[in-house]
């Protein structure tokens, strides 16, 4: 059986395993999406998705203000039990997704939070772009486009679709399904809110990401 990139991307959305991963599973079960699934979950990769319809009422909300008192973010992450809550991973796993929401400004925490309207909208703007471009292209080739605008859309705006700051490699989706296979409990990021000094007003802009990597790197060169 056959599959596409987009078959790819959906068993990575269900999985959270990386793309390569994906693709090696769809290879190995002949496009079969329930049994790359399965394939997954037996080497040990799927682990997030097989928490996935637990309940998770514990947790905390943590906060992290930017130096200078600049930005403040206020974010609250669930586990399954008061004792994971208490943990240090988890802990340090909460205020690094705070740290995360200060720098990169996201919207909502994932794709299905999204209003349908929004992606309409966007769509548009992105295909107009396209029909304007000085050099035409077939309408297949414009839907390719847009389809891959919008999915780099989702990673500015969507918490769980964008890379980790601290770690480039992975994104935050990776992180929460790593931390979930160690501690060996559904954690689920349940809703976010951030405050930017002045926001609104006319100011200098600043790249808050720059400058808490440039903290992590002093923090960890002072290791």
């Amino acid at each position: 059986m056959a599959f596409t990139a987009k078959d790819v991307q959906e068993l990575r959305a269900r999985t959270g395993v990386g793309m390569m991963d994906c693709k090696k599973a769809l290879e190995a079960t002949n496009g079969d999406m329930e049994k790359a699934v399965e394939f997954l979950r037996e080497k040990g990769m799927a682990t997030a998705a097989k928490k996935a319809g637990r309940i998770a009422s514990q947790g905390i909300v943590d906060s992290y203000i930017h130096m200078g008192g600049k930005v403040g973010v206020l974010v609250e992450v669930n586990c399954e039990t008061d004792f994971v809550a208490r943990g240090d991973s988890f802990k340090n796993f909460v205020h690094d997704i705070a740290l995360q929401i200060a720098a990169t400004k996201p919207l909502y925490v994932a794709k299905d939070e999204v209003p349908q309207d929004e992606i309409r909208q966007e769509k548009e703007i992105f295909k107009a772009q396209a029909l304007n471009d000085p050099k035409p292209k077939p309408m297949h080739i414009i839907e390719k486009m847009v389809e891959g605008r919008i999915e780099k859309y989702y990673k500015e705006i969507c918490l769980l679709e964008q890379d980790f700051v601290k770690d480039m490699s992975k994104t935050i989706q990776q992180y929460l399904n790593e931390i979930t296979a160690t501690i060996g409990e559904k954690i689920a990021i349940r809703r976010f809110v951030r405050y930017e000094m002045g926001e609104g007003l006319a100011k200098r802009e600043e790249n808050f990401a720059d400058e808490i990597n440039a903290q992590v790197a002093k923090m960890q060169a002072g290791k």
